[in-house]
């Protein structure tokens, strides 16, 4: 698989003379399997670099300011961090032992990431680019997601088939939620209130209180529900899944399917 992290960067990229655009986007994307990440040019839909990173990048997330790009090394247990300036490494942090998900904190002070072998969530501050804080989750920590408020975070863990709710305050768990079978995925509404999880083996996606950490409602999707994304606007919910090669739209207000597009 692979993941995909647009930005839009306010100046100029530095990769060569021909590939310069201010005001320009790019996307970030992650080989699985492969030791580099490759850069493209959302206008031109172009790859105007590849950058070097660690064994089997898994997903990237940039910060608020479009500055870095945080990749998730699966095969060795690593987070490049890419200045998307210069589209080079400025710094590789150990975390813990298959690195999966990342996330940053709305005010990007902050990166969350899963390792799935040591069940653990590593903490990374951007300031330092080193690991301040380790916390156990569940089993097979997949997907994680950070509440727009920058309070809470949200864990799907794959083999335990639930969600750690995690305090940024005190980087404890202070909710642990059962979810279906086969967590991945997790986002949250723009207005914070909910949290939506693919579950992989049970074909179906839950839907999350945050106010109460309790599931409300359990949606039927497609065969093996792997990615979700939430419209801006909060009004719809896109499930890609997995086997069925198929994307579920839900409805937020009815929490109903809406349309299955192929």
């Amino acid at each position: 698989m692979t993941d995909v992290t647009v930005t839009t960067l306010s100046g100029t990229s530095s990769t060569s003379a021909a590939d310069q655009f201010t005001y320009a986007s790019f996307a970030y994307v992650a080989i699985n399997g492969a030791t580099y990440v490759s850069v493209v040019n959302t206008a031109t839909n172009t790859v105007v670099t590849s950058v070097g990173v660690g064994t089997g990048p898994q997903q990237v997330a940039v910060t608020p300011n479009g500055l870095f790009a945080y990749v998730t090394n699966n095969g060795s247990n690593t987070v490049s961090v890419i200045s998307t300036v210069s589209n080079t490494v400025i710094a590789t942090i150990p975390v813990g032992s298959s690195p999966y998900g990342v996330a940053v904190a709305p005010n990007g002070l902050f990166v969350y990431v899963t390792n799935l072998s040591s069940n653990t969530v590593s903490v990374i501050s951007t300031a330092s680019n080193t690991v301040t804080a380790t916390v156990t989750v569940g089993s097979g920590p997949y997907a994680v997601a950070v509440a727009p408020n920058g309070l809470s975070v949200y864990v799907a863990n794959y083999s335990s088939s639930t969600v750690s709710v995690i305090s940024t305050v005190s980087n404890t768990v202070t909710a642990t939620v059962t979810v279906g079978s086969g967590p991945e995925g997790v986002a949250v509404t723009p207005n914070g209130l909910f949290a939506y999880v693919t579950n992989y083996t049970s074909n179906t996606v839950s839907v999350i209180s945050t106010a109460a950490n309790a599931v409300t409602a359990t949606v039927v999707v497609g065969t093996n529900p792997h990615a979700v994304a939430v419209n801006p606007n909060g009004l719809f919910v896109y499930v890609g899944n997995y086997a069925a090669a198929t994307v579920s739209v839900i409805s937020t207000a009815t929490n109903t399917v809406t349309a299955t597009p192929a």
